[in-house]
């Protein structure tokens, strides 16, 4: 058997850089202190010794793990990437690792996380939604751990957030579709139960049929998951219907691509028979056919602005925020007015 290799310790890079122990942790941890030639000296010794900081001894030193901590309701849908990359960027920029997980729409799952992330020492949490017991809130709180949640803003919660109202913006965009001359809506959303941005969509169209003197009952609402083939099925059952409904507006993107898919499949022309909108704004939605009309969420600036003030709240520069983010209407080309009825 070969001889055993001593783990290269910050006294061996010093040496080898000919620099201080003092010098090299700067370099580490704060390379912008350090001038350019003794910075590229040290990190050159770093890289052929091998050497990996002491995470440990940092957290100790520091009272801190540098880790935050974010759980999402799935990996499987897009609408989440924009503002995870983002928030990992921002989280970066300022020390931070970033440790994920999904909780697949179930509260079980997500407390167990929750529990599980504190456990490992997370410094921060970020949460989607609202919608969940007082007594998780209440159990950050005996453990000193920050949270902020994003993809809703509620200025009335005591929990800071950092996101948009989505009955607010779904409101907006059902204002468009009443005033394109739609009477006959219905809407494919997720699943409402323990979700509150689905909730706030819904409400979001009921409201605006109110305020256009439309019987907020008289919307025909199909819940279901947020995947392709779900919004597929849903749009067959609503065209089914008698009458049919004039305009379909979907939860996100991802449900409007699985109803512009079975409308091709039932030959059915979106916009002219009937029109399809979206939610969110990915990618997906301009290269559907045709595009759809939806709301533009700034998923990059939501991440990067709840990562500085989940950090500021971690390194106690702020009691925190709620931050509310600008959403607008995207008109694209799967809206119209409806067809004219005999």
């Amino acid at each position: 058997m070969g001889k055993n290799r001593s783990v290269p310790t910050l006294n061996d890079v010093a040496k080898a850089a000919g620099v201080s122990t003092a010098t090299v942790s700067r370099c580490l941890n704060s390379p912008d202190q350090v001038i350019e030639a003794t910075r590229q000296r040290v990190m050159q010794a770093v890289e052929s010794l091998g050497y990996t900081p002491n995470f440990a001894a940092q957290v100790m030193a520091a009272r801190r793990s540098f880790t935050i901590g974010a759980i999402i309701p799935t990996m499987d849908n897009a609408i989440f990437a924009r503002g995870l990359q983002e928030f990992q960027n921002q989280l970066r920029e300022s020390g931070y690792t970033l440790l994920v997980s999904s909780s697949a729409y179930d509260p079980e799952v997500e407390r167990e996380q929750i529990r599980t992330l504190v456990a490992r020492g997370a410094d921060g949490l970020l949460l989607i939604g609202h919608a969940r017991d007082a007594e998780i809130y209440e159990y950050l709180e005996r453990h000193q751990v920050p949270s902020v949640v994003a993809w809703s803003y509620d200025p009335e919660a005591q929990r800071p957030s950092v996101g948009f109202s989505n009955a607010d913006a779904m409101r907006e965009l059902a204002r468009s579709v009443i005033s394109a001359g739609h009477r006959r809506i219905a809407m494919i959303s997720g699943i409402t139960q323990g979700n509150d941005r689905a909730q706030g969509r819904v409400v979001g169209v009921q409201q605006a049929m109110a305020e256009f003197g439309l019987e907020a009952s008289a919307l025909t609402l199909i819940e279901t998951a947020y995947e392709i083939d779900k919004g597929a099925e849903a749009f067959r059952r609503l065209m089914a219907l008698a009458p049919r409904p004039t305009v379909v507006m979907c939860g996100n993107d991802v449900l409007a691509a699985g109803a512009l898919r079975e409308a091709r499949r039932l030959e059915i022309q979106v916009p002219e028979q009937v029109s399809v909108t979206g939610f969110d704004d990915i990618e997906l939605a301009e290269i559907v056919s045709p595009a759809l009309t939806t709301v533009h969420v700034p998923h990059r600036e939501m991440g990067r602005k709840a990562a500085c003030e989940l950090t500021a709240m971690v390194e106690g520069k702020s009691e925190g925020r709620s931050i509310c983010i600008n959403i607008r209407v995207v008109n694209r080309h799967s809206l119209a007015k409806p067809p004219c009825q005999s």
